[in-house]
């Protein structure tokens, strides 16, 4: 239970004001179809944070050892500041509509989240937890919780949202888990 409430809570906070929810943002105003952007940023997040997954308990499975706290902890407190960098959309970013709603949110979310804080947090936690599952779950959970909204609310929230203080929570989070591993182990 530990891995699936860690991965949630720490995606969900690290996901607001990233790319990919700026990108949600901008397939709602764009295409003003909830229900089908909502599906392909549900079925693009299952398939990039499961392949995810997969690779971090991999790389946790081979790299034994104490040092590997080390690792883990000094990646996390590395997100945290991350997590202190605002993503913004580059001119070549913004997706095309020559596909189906659906098609075009599963291609654009799955490629705009390759490399991105959320998914190398979900490498790192499934090395540390060693639930491909489990922390697949929960990191797409917690990317629900935090692009659904995005989706509903639209373009409206995303003036009122205090970005600079949530990414400062992001990276607390991400800070503490680092620290909480280098103590703990």
């Amino acid at each position: 239970m530990e891995a699936f409430l860690v991965s949630t809570g720490l995606v969900a906070i690290a996901e607001i004001g990233d790319k990919t929810q700026l990108l949600a943002l901008l397939l709602a105003a764009r295409f003003r179809r909830p229900v089908p952007i909502i599906a392909g940023i549900l079925v693009a997040t299952i398939a990039n944070h499961a392949l995810a997954a997969g690779v971090g308990m991999a790389a946790g499975a081979f790299l034994q050892g104490p040092w590997m706290k080390w690792v883990l902890g000094l990646a996390f407190i590395a997100f945290g500041a991350w997590a202190l960098i605002p993503d913004e959309f580059g001119e070549g970013d913004r997706p095309k509509d020559r596909a189906g709603v659906f098609l075009t949110t599963l291609v654009a979310f799955f490629f705009v989240e390759m490399g991105d804080k959320t998914q190398v947090a979900t490498v790192a936690l499934a090395a540390k937890f060693q639930q491909v599952l489990v922390v697949a779950a929960g990191t797409t959970l917690g990317m629900m919780i935090a692009n659904v909204p995005a989706v509903l609310i639209g373009e409206a929230a995303a003036t009122r949202l205090p970005l600079k203080y949530i990414r400062w929570a992001a990276a607390a989070s991400f800070a503490v888990i680092g620290l909480w591993i280098l103590i703990a182990g």
